[in-house]
């Protein structure tokens, strides 16, 4: 998890776009709500008003804009970005996506969600943020991954994104992550698309989501190198 190594022993994580937070993250668990509601109130430096762990919307637009496509018997379609923090991947595929999507950011950390909807309509200095398509919606939401009881009913959206957010909530204990994953299938619709954007190598991550996802299929899509690290995402599919 080269990404993950490098990223815990920057002294900013903001990766150039806020002030260097104290101290090093290595011996930090990742699963802590504190730390990233610390992490998510570091001042943004310059222009760029979101953070992403890993890479952004753009790196990753040709693996899911297919996907919208093919999946647009419901329109809009429902996305659910487990974990998303600061991320440009609910806004991206908001401001950007050509098929009517209604997408809906959680995390746990209630600064991340106020800084996203203050992005979302359009804070001090901001201008709101607009759909890519008039029937386009985004909502961010302060919720536990690990339960999704509040946010959704089973099998309601049809696509869902992890973004590192397994290879957090796995330093606090795999029967999180397996929790985690376990959530994201119950609310996935049996014909969706569950992707988990990592580092870490399949040999890993492979046999874990198929011990977790009896009855789905799982596949691996290499991505990148960005910034020097390669990518997998890591599909987990119902019947199509």
């Amino acid at each position: 998890m080269a990404a993950l190594r490098r990223m815990l022993h920057l002294p900013s994580l903001m990766m150039g776009t806020c002030r260097p937070f104290a101290g090093s993250l290595a011996d930090s668990c990742l699963a802590d709500r504190c730390l990233w509601d610390r992490l998510h109130a570091q001042p943004r430096l310059g222009t760029v008003p979101t953070f992403d762990w890993f890479f952004g919307y753009e790196e990753v637009q040709g693996l899911l804009l297919p996907l919208l496509q093919e999946a647009q018997a419901a329109s809009p379609l429902r996305v659910l970005d487990v974990g998303c923090g600061t991320s440009s991947l609910c806004t991206g595929l908001y401001t950007k996506s050509p098929h009517p999507v209604d997408v809906l950011g959680v995390d746990f950390s209630p600064v991340a969600v106020a800084h996203m909807n203050s992005l979302l309509e359009g804070g001090p200095g901001q201008t709101p943020l607009c759909p890519g398509h008039p029937a386009s919606s985004l909502h961010f939401m302060h919720a536990d991954a690990q339960n999704l009881g509040a946010v959704a009913s089973s099998g309601s959206f049809q696509l869902l994104l992890d973004k590192g957010t397994w290879d957090a909530v796995a330093r606090g204990g795999l029967p999180r992550a397996y929790q985690l994953l376990s959530e994201c299938l119950r609310v996935l619709n049996p014909q969706g698309t569950l992707i988990q954007f990592s580092d870490e190598d399949p040999d890993v991550r492979l046999p874990c989501l198929e011990q977790g996802s009896h009855g789905w299929t799982v596949t691996v899509q290499e991505l990148g190198p960005f910034r020097g690290i390669t990518y997998f995402a890591y599909l987990i599919q119902g019947s199509h």
